[in-house]
């Protein structure tokens, strides 16, 4: 028969699940932040930015379900609950908003997300540094224009006397009104955020090419792989990581449509494909003076938004193991 000895702790310790015991890490926590205050206190100004830009507005959506009457509470006048939600939910001008809404999102994910990839794949090709440099520049310029100087740009080329039809016209073809024509807004809004975004995204991909193991594309070489089935066998995915994260994070992003670029871009004969949700919150909220009925769509989208990046983000984890949390 054998018996168990038990340690005695050192004097002047005392058991972890002992009552009155403090927990092991907080002291640690207290001397990490003693130690490294300055590195934590650069976090101050970003947490107070999302506090009081972000979080304390997240108040105002009871507005969503309270009348509100500009002058009065700012928190409403009374309790309508769903009232408003089921005025946007049977207003087919809404409706309409919201296709117009999926139409833009979708193009823009599909085009404006794999164009940066294959830029940035064929400039990782380029072994001439200089030319590298010059590709680089040009494609980075329009990131730093203002919306309103893109969207300026955009409405000169595409003018009815502008250089787009001045071509055409040269060709024997009748002059176009792109900006006026509905069925031409969502090439120009797309064509418009390929040229603008582009170019930036490329960084993320170039700094993620640069941490792939140059000995893959050796083992590779001596497997008789092309510079084709090296790209697909060790390049995409040396990068997966950091196109799922984007990936899901322009999901999140997809019910808020680029706003400035449609106001600036669109006119009322445009309205049945330019239309977009933020739009029709802007009109409905601060020209119609409707705040409590356009809180409602925001937080619509907003709820939206939130289920799709979560939706995403557990699909990215359980399909390739890769996500934001």
């Amino acid at each position: 028969m054998s018996t168990t000895t038990k340690t005695a702790p050192p004097p002047g310790t005392r058991n972890a699940h002992e009552p009155g015991a403090r927990p092991a890490g907080r002291g640690g926590r207290r001397r990490a932040l003693r130690r490294d205050w300055q590195l934590y206190s650069l976090a101050v100004l970003p947490l107070l930015f999302f506090l009081v830009f972000r979080y304390l507005p997240m108040i105002g959506n009871v507005i969503a379900f309270r009348r509100f009457e500009p002058g009065g509470s700012m928190f409403g006048e009374e309790w309508v609950g769903l009232r408003y939600v089921r005025m946007f939910l049977s207003d087919p001008t809404f409706w309409q908003v919201f296709r117009n809404t999926l139409w833009l999102g979708g193009l823009t994910l599909v085009f404006c997300f794999p164009i940066p990839i294959v830029l940035a794949l064929l400039l990782n090709e380029v072994r001439r540094r200089s030319l590298k440099r010059f590709v680089q520049s040009v494609s980075y310029l329009p990131h730093f224009l203002s919306i309103v100087i893109v969207a300026g740009v955009t409405m000169q080329m595409l003018a009815t006397d502008g250089p787009v039809n001045h071509v055409l016209g040269s060709l024997g073809h009748d002059p176009i009104r792109f900006i006026q024509e509905p069925d031409w807004f969502r090439t120009i809004y797309v064509g418009s955020e390929i040229w603008q975004t582009a170019g930036w995204g490329t960084i993320l991909y170039l700094a993620a090419l640069t941490t792939i193991d140059e000995d893959l594309y050796e083992a590779a070489r001596i497997d008789g792989a092309n510079r084709w089935q090296q790209i697909w066998h060790v390049t995409l995915p040396g990068i997966r990581p950091t196109m799922i994260t984007l990936l899901i994070l322009n999901i999140g992003t997809f019910m808020a449509v680029g706003f400035e670029k449609v106001l600036l871009l669109y006119n009322p004969l445009t309205y049945p494909t330019a239309d977009v949700i933020s739009t029709y919150v802007y009109r409905a909220g601060v020209e119609s003076n409707s705040f409590s009925y356009a809180a409602a769509i925001g937080l619509f989208e907003a709820v939206i938004g939130l289920v799709l990046i979560t939706s995403a983000n557990q699909l990215s984890r359980r399909t390739v193991g890769t996500s934001l949390w």
